[in-house]
């Protein structure tokens, strides 16, 4: 098993290699919690996770996670460092705004990651998730 990096050491990468690794671990548990609903269709499960993993949904997670003040400073910080990484690439069906949010999110994940907080990790995308599939009547 890897060794986790320090907090300080996880916060010296550069957002945007932070947010590619979010990137794949929030599709990894998101993929996991619809395959674990059922066997069916694939073709269903990836219109079901589309609908989780679009930059609008991850936008609204993180602004959720923000607004309700469940972040620590660290996490604060790896999250303000995502908005205001400057990516050039776009989401071809997102704004501006909420691609950052959730390039954003992204970041968060990747560094709590690196940073051995896996499960402090997996915990605020659940809340998220489950935020939002309470806010839109998702998942259901």
């Amino acid at each position: 098993m890897e060794k986790s990096l320090s907090d300080q050491t996880a916060a010296m990468y550069s957002p945007l290699v932070l947010a590619y690794l979010g990137d794949a671990l929030y599709e990894l548990i998101v993929r996991e919690r619809i395959v674990r609903r059922g066997n069916c269709q694939v073709n269903k499960m990836h219109h079901g996770a589309v609908r989780y993993v679009k930059a609008a949904a991850q936008a609204r997670i993180a602004r959720y996670l923000e607004e309700q003040n469940l972040l620590e400073e660290s996490e604060k910080a790896a999250l303000r460092r995502g908005r205001n990484a400057h990516s050039k690439t776009t989401a071809r069906n997102a704004s501006v705004i909420d691609y950052r949010m959730a390039t954003a999110l992204e970041a968060l994940l990747g560094y709590l990651w690196l940073s051995g907080e896996r499960e402090r990790m997996k915990e605020l995308v659940e809340v998220g998730i489950h935020w939002l599939e309470q806010e839109e009547k998702i998942g259901e």
